[in-house]
């Protein structure tokens, strides 16, 4: 494949690349989120997710969708950025992005062979996997790394900044 590490995939790109990678056998992953600032515990899950399959596919929230699941201080880093930097893992093939607030849409049109959330979502909760499963697709939720998350680690910093301040 040639295309710029920090140009996310078109819809349409991405799902020429999975049918020709599912036509030779492989095995397609899906997640998706934000990954505003990334952190151990998106490594842990992205490359737990990977180890499911044979390509890894990444839903990633335009900065709007970001907006609006996360308030209007969000995202800190823009969509492109996000995309550069989750491109930049070995583990993840395909970024693609997304603006509704589900993945559903993207999920139905990618049609991957595997869906994985983290285990805060119980499966048949689960946006998409009943579609996933429609197709003979499998819905497998992978453990969240305790303390690790982006609201930790952003009241982590806020709390040094403050510290600091107080100290000057």
């Amino acid at each position: 494949m040639n295309y710029n590490d920090h140009i996310p995939e078109s819809w349409e790109k991405a799902r020429e690349q999975i049918h020709l990678w599912q036509n030779n056998g492989k095995k397609i992953v899906f997640t998706n989120g934000c990954f505003d600032i990334l952190h151990v515990g998106h490594i842990r899950y992205l490359k737990g997710a990977r180890n499911m399959g044979d390509y890894l596919v990444v839903g990633l929230n335009t900065d709007d969708s970001v907006k609006r699941l996360k308030g209007a201080s969000r995202p800190y880093q823009s969509e492109c950025d996000r995309a550069e930097i989750l491109r930049a893992l070995r583990f993840v093939d395909l970024v693609v992005l997304f603006s509704q607030d589900t993945p559903l849409e993207i999920i139905t049109y990618l049609k991957p062979d595997i869906l994985i959330k983290g285990g805060d979502y119980r499966i048949e909760t689960i946006v998409g996997a009943r579609e996933i499963m429609s197709w003979g697709g499998k819905v497998l939720t992978l453990p969240f790394v305790p303390e690790k998350s982006t609201s930790n680690l952003l009241l982590k910093i806020e709390k040094q900044i403050r510290e600091n301040s107080h100290n000057h």
